[in-house]
């Protein structure tokens, strides 16, 4: 006899659109869900393991190949679907200085005015924490809430297999303490996916009924 699917487990994922400076997004159909952090920090890796897909989110060697909004369409068993966003990374120096700027406009459009927008995941080295550029971020996404519907936000402290057990739980705690949620993950080992997950689904109001 087999194994019931978990509803919350994605059974189909597939590129959905993109934009760069100066496009469009197609108008907002479903919650987003949008990923962004450091261009080396993992984030594609994540958002593949969350999806349970092995290359659909692109993987580079070279850090900071992201340099526009991707949008991913996710379904899940119990039908809810949901898009994900993989935000260009930053951190990146090799990038040129007119490129990195003309990211501003485009995610500042974006992360300020997307109606759909529903959840910011913010992606952060287990062994780094939050840096400056992550609390600008945050700060930003915090100063539209007058002008659009909340935006949830959690920090993903990623490469968590990198962090000896021990230190595990300090290193945690020492992230949490900046004021935000945070959940430890580790794509390689797979440790923190399926929570990450259960957490994006609840934080859009399509988690598990009670």
């Amino acid at each position: 006899m087999s194994t019931p699917l978990s509803p919350l487990r994605v059974v189909d994922a597939d590129f959905f659109a993109a934009a760069g400076p100066g496009g469009e997004l197609p108008a907002p159909t479903l919650p987003e869900i949008a990923f962004a952090g450091r261009s080396n920090v993992g984030k594609s890796s994540l958002m593949n393991a969350l999806m349970g897909r092995r290359n659909l989110v692109r993987t580079s060697g070279t850090p900071g190949c992201t340099r526009a909004v991707n949008l991913f369409r996710a379904r899940c068993a119990d039908d809810v679907e949901l898009l994900l966003a993989d935000l260009p990374g930053y951190g990146y120096a090799k990038r040129s200085k007119d490129e990195r700027t003309s990211w501003g406009p485009l995610l500042e459009r974006y992360l300020g005015r997307r109606p759909s927008l529903a959840a910011l995941v913010v992606l952060v080295d287990a062994r780094r924490g939050i840096e400056d550029e992550e609390r600008q971020l945050l700060e930003f996404v915090a100063s539209t809430k007058a002008q659009r519907a909340p935006v949830a936000t959690l920090i993903v402290a990623t490469k968590l297999d990198k962090v000896p057990a021990s230190r595990r739980k300090v290193e945690l705690q020492r992230i949490r303490a900046e004021g935000a949620p945070v959940l430890g993950v580790s794509a390689e080992s797979g440790d923190g996916v399926a929570a990450v997950w259960s957490r994006v689904r609840a934080v859009v109001g399509v988690g598990l009924p009670q």
